[in-house]
């Protein structure tokens, strides 16, 4: 007998519905899977053949077929279980069939018959509510996943999600629906309560008051930014607080954020719902496959999942060349697109770039109290593993210098997290004001016509810029780097016309191109 069941498969962050049909017929035992599965859903046959017996049903002792299709798809994970045996279950006519066909059914099974969280539930969620799969007479919004991914799917207030424990509790449901009730959420009270909970906070950081500036700054104006000090500075410290001051997500941006760690299964609670800005280190031994997304069915590589949030890269200059010469494009256009044979695809990477490096390869170049046992030429060699165009994407250079012991013995409370970070909403605000016709959001984004039209200067922010370029050395590439930041330090001063203290602030945010090192 012929039996179907409905599921969705994953092709990077997107969904796309699968059916799955069984046929169970005469001849030996035996279980034949088609329709491009990987290794993880051939092995399924074993884990649904177990789950069957043991949650009491019978396993047919004939010759059984399943097929996924489209057949012309590869697809991936164990998510396809649950439907596979409840469509074995109602080809052999031990559940109500009418019913399984009004719900997409997704979820691993244990051998016990237990149901295991899977990834991607949200963007299917999503495509559910979005879309109707060609062929389909009828929009069903039903939706069968494992209880712990529950909150998740339900996160799309206009699906129906039906959450479930064990296989024997899906055929119950499936043969009398009443004995379960929907899952149902209050959207607001639950991004309301994930928000601004960080473990982290800025009021604990002593000292360091030109590069928490910095740090200010950037976050205000969206700008990429580069901490060079000594060992033991703060720069990680400094840097793992940078969301913590950064503007809230919107509702629309935590699903984007969500989304994409729902896929690679990151998740960092149950509550379905990711609501703070992520903030992701990878280890400087990272590849650059891993770092931008790829394999044979693509997946999002670190800048996807720093998307709305803070790809930290400490020790920079250890970073593979190759690495960071990957992040040009994706810094550019906030996006990466990963090509493949058959498909393109393209995951979201808007992120703000931080990044740490010693000033030497002993680390004790700017030290005052430690002498440097690099040569001349040892520093610049380390220093020229960055490329000239990567630096071009870094808007801020600053030196952090050791913290002294008066600093750290200080127990008055530094500035919280939550003052400086009104301040940088506020300066936001100004410029979504400002660029609301352009088609930008900060400052960073601002293109050379946009500079020439709002970096306004007066004459003796214009004779000190003059002097910078001239007398003190600095490159071209810093020119447009200098307008844009002045721009959102007149921003945070509320300041229509850059004046000269703006300028010489900026100036000094450009460490590198000062030749300091």
């Amino acid at each position: 007998m012929l039996a179907k069941a409905l599921s969705f498969g994953l092709l990077g962050i997107e969904a796309y519905p699968i059916e799955i049909e069984v046929d169970v017929s005469r001849g030996l035992p035996a279980v034949t899977l088609v329709g491009l599965a990987d290794t993880a859903i051939r092995e399924s046959r074993e884990r649904v053949k177990s789950a069957i017996k043991n949650s009491g049903f019978d396993w047919p002792s004939e010759k059984i077929t399943i097929s996924l299709a489209p057949s012309d798809i590869k697809k991936e994970g164990a998510s396809f279980d649950l439907a596979i045996a409840l469509a074995i279950l109602s080809a052999t006519q031990q559940l109500n069939n009418q019913n399984l066909k009004n719900y997409y059914v997704l979820g691993e099974l244990s051998l016990d018959g237990s149901l295991r969280p899977t990834r991607g539930i949200l963007p299917i969620s999503i495509a559910i509510s979005k879309s109707l799969p060609a062929g389909q007479s009828d929009h069903i919004k039903n939706i069968i996943v494992p209880f712990y991914n529950a909150k998740e799917a339900a996160i799309v207030s206009d699906v129906c999600v039906w959450p479930l424990k064990t296989l024997r509790e899906s055929v119950e449901f499936l043969n009398n629906p009443d004995t379960v009730k929907p899952c149902k959420l209050d959207l607001e009270e639950l991004f309301k309560h994930n928000s601004n909970n960080y473990p982290v906070d800025f009021s604990e950081v002593r000292g360091q008051y030109l590069a928490k500036r910095a740090l200010e700054v950037a976050v205000a104006g969206g700008h990429n930014i580069l901490l060079i000090g000594p060992p033991g500075a703060g720069k990680t410290m400094l840097a793992k607080r940078i969301p913590t001051i950064m503007p809230e997500l919107t509702f629309e941006e935590a699903l984007e954020v969500t989304k994409i760690h729902s896929v690679m299964g990151t998740l960092p609670n149950r509550d379905g719902l990711m609501a703070i800005r992520p903030f992701r280190n990878p280890h400087h031994s990272i590849s650059s496959i891993a770092m931008v997304g790829g394999g044979s069915i693509p997946q999002p590589g670190e800048i996807s999942l720093a998307h709305q949030g803070v790809l930290f890269l400490d020790e920079l200059p250890e970073f593979h060349r190759d690495c960071l010469e990957a992040l040009r494009q994706p810094l550019e256009d906030d996006s990466i697109r990963v090509s493949r044979i058959k498909k393109s695809f393209v995951f979201p990477a808007a992120f703000m770039l931080v990044t740490a490096m010693n000033p030497c390869p002993c680390g004790y170049f700017t030290d005052p109290r430690r002498a440097c046992s690099c040569s001349t030429t040892k520093i610049q060699n380390y220093m020229g593993k960055i490329s000239g165009p990567l630096l071009d994407r870094i808007d801020i250079h600053i030196e952090l210098p050791s913290v002294k012991y008066k600093e750290l013995s200080d127990t008055k409370d530094a500035e919280p997290s939550v003052v400086i970070k009104a301040r940088v909403e506020k300066t936001r605000a100004i410029q979504r004001e400002r660029f609301k016709s352009e088609g930008i959001f900060y400052n960073a984004q601002m293109n050379t016509k946009l500079i020439k039209k709002y970096c306004i200067l007066e004459d003796e922010a214009k004779e000190l810029l003059k002097m910078a370029m001239t007398e003190i050395g600095l490159s071209a590439r810093a020119y447009d780097k200098i307008l844009k930041v002045s721009r959102t330090i007149a921003d945070l001063a509320e300041s229509e016309i850059i004046k000269v203290e703006h300028i010489s602030e900026a100036v000094q945010y450009r460490g590198l191109d000062r030749q300091l090192f």
